[in-house]
């Protein structure tokens, strides 16, 4: 647990020279400065982390990581735990949302499922992970991350895992169940009010995890959680640019968040999900989103919906003219 923490609090910075290299161009393309709003910050950003003041996008991958959940014994889903195997074959047979986008938006997609499907403990009556099974997911996470990625996307699939997410928002960043829960996959009010209740009773039973963020995801989180968490932590040690899914993505990496204070510099929220409590939990870490589609699916289905907008970003800054090429006068 050390040496993570040691991962988690000693990050590179992004290359200052590719962003200055890409300022210096933008300011010299036909266009007022600043015109393009947000698509020129996204590809300053992405220059600065593949540290190219040329940033390309020919490596995409959409990473999904799928786990289980003891806590859905308390029947906080109104889908049962084999879902997640069924869906991870729906992934495997090109049936699901994100195979269709990834395949728009020029992605290869990997699925990984954690630990054969087997479901961590019930947070309600003990850690959901103890240290090694906490370590090998997150060496899991860190693992699924190549060299050779231009852009990393991702998501995950777990019944329940909402209620990870809504707790491990809770114990990071405060609040009680009724702050952070949501639907889910499609709860009503009756089964929010006790999904509430459930995540209160497990930020009861680990207020000893106190303000260690390494503790808090350990003992409220869920498998595929902590693998998005090495995955973020991977990408950021291999200098590699992140777009965020929704919910339970987002809090998933919230870890690297509280352990360093720019320990998410590296990534870009794509979405602003649906699910209640992902506009704070968006707030609390400065992310802004991309998109605002009300989209609630996971799956990395909104991370992979803005690769186009960021394939367009990068297109206008290699592709548009200078006012010297084009003939056009500048403004004086």
């Amino acid at each position: 647990m050390e040496a993570l923490r040691a991962a988690c609090t000693t990050l590179p910075p992004p290359d200052g020279g590719a962003r200055q290299a890409i300022a210096t161009r933008d300011a010299t393309l036909t266009k007022p400065p600043g015109s393009l709003g947000r698509l020129e910050a996204l590809v300053a950003w992405l220059g600065a982390w593949q540290g190219r003041p040329d940033p390309v996008l020919d490596h995409v991958r959409v990473v999904i990581f799928a786990g289980n959940h003891g806590v859905v014994s308390q029947g906080v889903s109104p889908w049962p735990a084999s879902v997640t195997a069924q869906m991870v074959e729906n992934f495997a047979a090109g049936g699901a949302a994100i195979n269709q986008i990834a395949r728009i938006a020029g992605a290869s997609l990997h699925v990984v499922p954690m630990a054969g499907l087997a479901p961590t403990a019930d947070f309600t009556v003990a850690p959901a992970m103890d240290d090694d099974t906490f370590l090998a997911a997150v060496s899991a996470g860190h693992a699924a991350v190549g060299m050779d990625i231009d852009l990393l996307c991702l998501g995950e699939m777990g019944i329940g895992n909402t209620t990870a997410a809504a707790a491990l928002a809770a114990g990071l960043f405060g609040g009680a169940g009724q702050d952070w829960a949501g639907r889910g996959t499609g709860l009503d009010a009756a089964g929010v009010a006790h999904k509430a209740r459930v995540i209160d009773a497990a930020l009861a039973r680990h207020a000893h995890a106190g303000h260690d963020p390494l503790a808090v995801a350990r003992c409220l989180g869920g498998l595929e959680l902590a693998a998005i968490l090495g995955a973020v932590l991977a990408a950021r040690h291999r200098r590699i640019p992140v777009l965020l899914d929704g919910f339970v993505c987002t809090a998933a990496a919230a870890p690297l968040a509280c352990l360093h204070p720019s320990g998410l510099a590296h990534t870009t929220l794509a979405h602003r999900s649906a699910e209640a409590g992902h506009a704070a939990l968006a707030r609390a870490l400065n992310l802004p989103p991309l998109l605002d589609l009300d989209l609630r699916l996971g799956e990395a289905t909104g991370a992979a919906l803005a690769v186009p907008l960021l394939r367009a970003a990068v297109a206008c800054h290699s592709g548009m003219a200078t006012f010297a090429q084009a003939g056009v006068s500048d403004r004086t």
